[in-house]
């Protein structure tokens, strides 16, 4: 199926890429290792495990050109705001001639995970994930990849953007710094080996 609802592909540049792996959260040194940027730190590790490194480009996005499991991905961690990181992945996904939601892998942050479990997941539901909502609208399609980091609901909703955009103590950060590591090689897993396989990995830990 394509994406944006409709057929043909605006242009981009060169041959396709194989994947647009996504990291999602808010630009800013404020917003860094909080529960909200798990994503940014999965695109980040991910770049470093292919010693490349995220640039600006002109897709409002840091994006690395890398291959993994022997494909051409585009790491990107776009540079809007969570609520509206759909305008940067729309843009690149025209770029880089990603017109299938399987070609699309995006790791967020997943309020109705136990902090720090790591599941993938095709499609489904956006679980009040303003990044994944926008992401849906923009492609007019939510079939694309997830890997989801857990952070865990917080005491209330009224504390909601408390809980994702706050520092974690030591001990959750170091658990999360565990799952990060795990959500990159789901990633991986998924390039090279396929969602089921990858699910049958890891969402049985």
């Amino acid at each position: 199926m394509a994406l944006f609802g409709r057929s043909e592909r605006a242009e981009r540049r060169g041959t396709p890429f194989d994947f647009l792996i996504v990291g999602l959260g808010n630009p800013g040194k404020e917003y860094a290792r909080t529960r909200h940027n798990v994503g940014e730190e999965v695109v980040a590790l991910l770049a470093k495990r292919c010693s490349a490194t995220l640039k600006a480009g002109r897709d409002k996005a840091m994006v690395a050109e890398v291959t993994i499991e022997g494909k051409r991905c585009v790491l990107a961690f776009p540079l809007t705001f969570m609520n509206l990181s759909g305008q940067s992945v729309g843009a690149l996904a025209r770029r880089y001639g990603i017109d299938d939601p399987a070609q699309l892998i995006v790791a967020h942050d997943e309020l109705d995970l136990p902090p720090a479990q790591v599941r993938v997941k095709v499609g489904g539901g956006l679980a009040g994930n303003n990044g994944l909502r926008s992401i849906t609208q923009h492609l007019k399609t939510q079939d694309y990849l997830r890997v989801r980091i857990g952070i865990g609901k917080p005491p209330s909703k009224e504390q909601g953007a408390n809980h994702v955009l706050s520092r974690l103590g030591k001990a959750e950060r170091e658990a999360l710094d565990v799952s990060i590591q795990i959500a990159a090689d789901a990633v991986e897993a998924l390039v090279g080996r396929g969602p089921d396989a990858a699910m049958r990995e890891f969402n049985s830990r």
